[in-house]
C-alpha cells in the first residue's frame, strides 16, 4: 500500500509497505477514506519533534472504516464509519482517568500515530486501544464534516474548555491558521461578549471576516490598540495564542488585562522567554501543554447538531498519489490554503 514516509530530517517519500495487522487484542485496523496534512506533520519534517521516528508513515488526521478489530475491541466494529484520535490512550492509568490522555503511561501514550508509530497518510492504519481511539461517526455526518475531529478540532474544543470562557468576556485568538480557526469555532459556542482573531496574513483574515463577520479582525500592528479599547479592563479577559512565534508569545501576555487567563496552544520551534520583570504585578495563570483528545463523542454530536461545521476550511483535494503536490501547497500557503484532505 501507498504511505508517504518519514524518511530522514527535512525528506518525507511515497513509498510502498505491507498492509498493517492486529498486534494487540485492543488493535484495529482502519481503512482510510480521507486523511488530511497538519501543520505538526511539517513541524516533523523540519525536526521540531525529536521523538518522531524515522521511517514511520506521517499523518494523524484521518476517517475511516473500520477493517479488522482484536477480541478485546467492544466499542466499534467491523464496517463502523470512524473518526481516528490523534492520541493513544489506556483510559486507565492516573492521567486518562483524569482527561489528561495526553500523558497516558503507556508506552505509546500520547501522540504516536504518524510520530512514533505508522499514521493515516496511507490506505490503512493500525489504531492501538481502538475502543479509546475510535469514535463511530453519525450516519447524518460526513467524512468532509467529521475530519478534525481527532486532531486539530479537538485542540480548539480543549483549549476552550480549558479557558474557563465566560459570557462578559473578552476573548482573544492570536493566529487565524487550521487550529485557530477550529479554535474560533469553539470559543464561539461559549457566546462571549466579544472575540478578537488577530492574524497577519491577509487571506486568512479575510477568511474569517468573510465566514465569521461578528468576530473583529485585527492585524499584530494595531492588536494591542484594539484589544485594549474593545475591552473593559485594560486587555483581554482570555487569550488564546495559536500562531506560535516568538513575537505572537509576548502579544499574548502583553495584551492580557490582569489576572487574566493565557492559553498557549501553539507549538513553538524554540524555547520561549517569559520577561517576568514587564510582567510583574499582572497575576496572569498561563495554562499549557498539548491537546487532551477525550471529548470527541460530544464534538461529533455537536457537529451533527449542526453546531461546529468545519467544512469550510477544506480548501482542497487531492488523491493519495499526489500528496507531495498537497505538501507544496500547504508548506508554502500557496492558492489561499487554509486545508487539504486526502483520499485514497
Amino acid at each position: 500500500m501507498l504511505t508517504y514516509t518519514y524518511k530522514e530530517h527535512g525528506k518525507f517519500e511515497l513509498i510502498e509497505k505491507e498492509k498493517p495487522q492486529i498486534l494487540d487484542s485492543k488493535d484495529a485496523i482502519i481503512k482510510v477514506t480521507m486523511s488530511s496534512i497538519c501543520t505538526s506533520d511539517l513541524h516533523i519534517k523540519h525536526g521540531s519533534v525529536p521523538k518522531a521516528v524515522k521511517g514511520i508513515t506521517v499523518g494523524h488526521e484521518m476517517v475511516g472504516i473500520v477493517e479488522a478489530i482484536g477480541s478485546d475491541v467492544k466499542n466499534v466494529k467491523v464496517g463502523d464509519r470512524v473518526t481516528v484520535n490523534v492520541e493513544t490512550f489506556c483510559g486507565k492509568c492516573f492521567f486518562c482517568k483524569n482527561g489528561y490522555v495526553n500523558n497516558c503511561t503507556d508506552k505509546n501514550g500520547g501522540w504516536a500515530l504518524g510520530c512514533r508509530i505508522d499514521g493515516g497518510q496511507t490506505e490503512y492504519v493500525r489504531v492501538p486501544y481502538a475502543d479509546q481511539g475510535l469514535n463511530v461517526i453519525p450516519k447524518t455526518v460526513t467524512d468532509e464534516q467529521a475530519l478534525f475531529v481527532g486532531d486539530v478540532l479537538a485542540t480548539g474544543f480543549w483549549a476552550t474548555r480549558i479557558s474557563e470562557i465566560k459570557k462578559e468576556d473578552t476573548v482573544l485568538i492570536i493566529g487565524a491558521g487550521p487550529t485557530g480557526l477550529c479554535t474560533l469555532l469553539c470559543v464561539m459556542l461559549k457566546n462571549p461578549n466579544k472575540i478578537i482573531v488577530c492574524e497577519k496574513d491577509e487571506t486568512r483574515r479575510n477568511f474569517v471576516k468573510s465566514h465569521y463577520p461578528q468576530v473583529i479582525v485585527v492585524e499584530p500592528e494595531n492588536c494591542k490598540e484594539i484589544v485594549e479599547k474593545e475591552s473593559e479592563h485594560g486587555g483581554a479577559d482570555v487569550v488564546l495564542e495559536v500562531a506560535g512565534t516568538e513575537e505572537t508569545f509576548q502579544m499574548a501576555w502583553d495584551c492580557a488585562r490582569p489576572n487574566a487567563i493565557v492559553t498557549i496552544v501553539a507549538l513553538y520551534d524554540k524555547p520561549m522567554i517569559l520577561p517576568l520583570p514587564d510582567m510583574y504585578g499582572k497575576n496572569l495563570i498561563f495554562k499549557t501543554g498539548g491537546v487532551d483528545g477525550c471529548d470527541c463523542e460530544e464534538i461529533l454530536s455537536l457537529i451533527s447538531q449542526g453546531k461546529i461545521d468545519t467544512t469550510p476550511l477544506i480548501t482542497h483535494k487531492f488523491k493519495l498519489k499526489d500528496i507531495e503536490k498537497a505538501y507544496e501547497i500547504f508548506e508554502n500557503k500557496l492558492e489561499n490554503v487554509i486545508k487539504i484532505a486526502i483520499t485514497a
